[in-house]
């Protein structure tokens, strides 16, 4: 038994799962989860010492690669003057000004502590200001797992095969509208039958949770067009694709200006932290400003503020690095591809910035429906294949992976190389299983 299997055990006994978040559990490809012991760069180290080239990356915070030497120091210097205060910091200021300055629609941001407390944040600004009681959210995307966003939610929901919502009162979840990503027609007639009771509609622009999806052309400003009619306010969820796909976000590369955006993951350089964000004359419903309360004790921490600034200074100043992960990410998903082609695997996929995903199918993704169609059971053995090889992917078929700046030329030759190796055993085991 090595060392994660021994944890695993130890932490079963001890944690619902074995973990504090289900897709880590590895439930969706199988085996045991690696117990990481330290990071480096564009990789992990496990708990036995096995170096692994990562494409998970936190699920998306580390785009400059883990400890990077400007955050690590930025985060040093801010706890010797001590962790938390409860009280204002100029550092909320600088980053709420480069926060501002970076993405396009906020005029006003509010720093929370995760991506969850975003989402559900501005949902109950949305609601206060609006006066109007519905939300419409699109099957497949995920905004944390608040009662009122898990239904029809991708990501660890899909994963784990749960059909409903337990838990979450019928009240509750009566007041959550559903269509399907990348459909027209039917947000049409959501709008049709519901836009005079919609408060919010919430959309991830790129959808991260269902592996990685794209937006057909022309649907996000479809969505912007008919909020904009009902008086509905249009919230982007860019937890995941904010600073990660452009240096503003979906928003700014598709040139479309959502009400409010929800933030997270990139935004505190790899400490918890989210916030929210959008037009003024929004975000002044904000207590103490305005009636809608929402507060926290750790909101704006100089911990995850300093690392916050740290990484966006990066990003917001040097010039060519998202052109660069870009050609980066589609390197890498094309040599994926080319390596499922040459041993007969259709795949298809999507690829935008430093996000991609890759599912085996013959048929293109453009839905939760596309991609719950996909073989899930070939990418579960396709993980195993790789981890071994030294690779580790999103222990899921429907996450999205992140590319890095450090993940360089060679990082990538090592990974395509891999891929080759295991989409060849792959193609072993299914002709001994006939």
């Amino acid at each position: 038994m090595n060392r994660s299997e021994s944890l695993f055990a130890r932490a079963q006994e001890l944690m619902p799962g074995g973990v504090n978040s289900p897709v880590r559990a590895f439930r969706g490809v199988g085996g045991t989860p690696v117990f990481v012991e330290r990071a480096a760069g564009p990789h992990i180290f496990d708990a036995d010492g096995k170096r692994y080239i990562d494409y998970v990356l936190s699920w998306g915070p580390m785009i400059l690669g883990h400890a990077h030497p400007a955050i690590v120091e930025a985060v040093t210097r801010a706890a010797q003057d001590g962790t938390s205060f409860g009280c204002p910091t100029a550092k909320e200021n600088e980053l709420a000004e480069l926060v501002i300055e970076m993405v396009p629609s906020i005029e006003m941001v509010r720093m929370v502590n995760s991506g969850t407390e975003a989402t559900l944040s501005a949902i109950r600004l949305a609601r206060g200001a609006t006066g109007r009681p519905k939300l419409l959210k699109f099957e497949g995307c995920y905004h944390g797992h608040g009662d009122s966003l898990l239904v029809a939610a991708g990501s660890g929901v899909a994963t784990l095969g749960i059909p409903g919502t337990p838990g979450v009162l019928p009240e509750v979840a009566q007041n959550t509208l559903t269509a399907p990503f990348n459909d027209v027609a039917a947000l049409e007639r959501v709008f049709e039958v519901h836009g005079a009771d919609l408060a919010a509609a919430i959309i991830e622009p790129v959808a991260g949770n269902m592996g990685c999806v794209m937006p057909r052309a022309g649907y996000l400003e479809r969505l912007r067009e008919l909020c904009t009619k009902h008086g509905a306010v249009l919230i982007f969820d860019e937890v995941m694709t904010g600073f990660r796909v452009a240096a503003g976000g979906a928003q700014a590369r598709f040139g479309i200006t959502p009400d409010l955006t929800t933030l997270g993951k990139v935004i505190g350089g790899g400490l918890p932290v989210g916030a929210y964000g959008g037009r003024r004359d929004l975000m002044e419903h904000i207590a103490p400003a305005g009636p809608v309360y929402q507060a926290g004790t750790l909101s704006g921490n100089p911990l995850a503020m300093s690392a916050g600034l740290a990484a966006l200074r990066i990003l917001h100043g040097t010039d060519g690095l998202y052109e660069d992960l870009d050609a980066r990410t589609r390197r890498l998903f094309d040599g994926l591809r080319s390596a499922a082609s040459s041993e007969g695997f259709a795949t298809t996929g999507h690829h935008i910035g430093a996000m991609f995903g890759i599912f085996f199918a013959e048929h293109e993704v453009w839905s939760y429906d596309d991609a719950k169609r996909a073989d899930a059971a070939m990418f579960g053995r396709f993980f195993h294949e790789m981890l071994q090889r030294g690779v580790y992917l999103a222990p899921s078929a429907f996450e999205a992976g992140f590319m890095s700046t450090m993940h360089s030329d060679e990082v990538l030759e090592s990974t395509i190389t891999a891929a080759r190796s295991a989409f060849g055993a792959l193609r072993q085991f299914v002709a001994e299983s006939g």
